[in-house]
């Protein structure tokens, strides 16, 4: 959420800018008249209250709108996926989030008769907290499945990484339709 509002932010900002810098060009090529010009500067020193206010408000939001951006300039890239970091007696160790959770969809989909599978993962001080989300064809017992699944995931997801794996919780989203086939009459 914070993205979008400071790609907002930066439009607006962007679009100020580029508005005040025209108005300066034209300004400075004389493309405006010197009465107009000293008009609008006395309406802003102080002749008008409205546009004295509103070039206040203007101005410092483009003040805080500079600021922001200059504290986001120093703040460290947020460029890196999130991670699960280990540290064993050789250094320290990345898995990012993505990475357990394809090693998690792909032991979920060793089990027979599960379709349209998706995984979220989250790490807690207990281990890993793995999500499946799931079709399934509804000809095998959705207790016995969903206990299978576990199984798989949780033992493939902690020999893969060897980040102990607190829990798999898996949601049965819907039951599918198997197609129906027809068979072809030779005569």
């Amino acid at each position: 959420m914070i993205k979008v509002v400071d790609r907002l932010l930066l439009f607006v900002y962007s679009l100020a800018i580029g508005i005040a810098s025209v108005f300066a060009i034209i300004m400075a090529a004389g493309g405006f008249d010197a009465g107009w010009l000293k008009d609008v500067v006395d309406d802003i020193v102080g002749e008008n209250g409205a546009i004295q206010v509103t070039v206040i408000v203007a101005a410092i939001l483009v003040l805080l709108f500079s600021l922001r951006f200059f504290i986001l300039s120093f703040k460290r890239s947020g460029g890196h996926a999130p991670s699960i970091n280990q540290r064993t007696e050789h250094g320290d160790i990345r898995i990012s989030v993505d990475t357990v959770e394809n090693l998690a969809l792909k032991a979920a989909s060793r089990t027979r008769g599960v379709k349209d599978l998706k995984a979220r993962v989250r790490a807690a001080d207990s281990g890993l907290q793995i999500m499946i989300r799931a079709f399934v064809d509804g000809d095998t017992p959705i207790p016995a499945l969903s206990e299978e699944m576990q199984k798989t995931v949780s033992e493939l997801v902690q020999e893969t990484t060897g980040i102990p794996v607190a829990e798999v919780s898996v949601y049965i989203a819907n039951v599918t339709q198997a197609p129906t086939t027809y068979k072809s009459r030779v005569e």
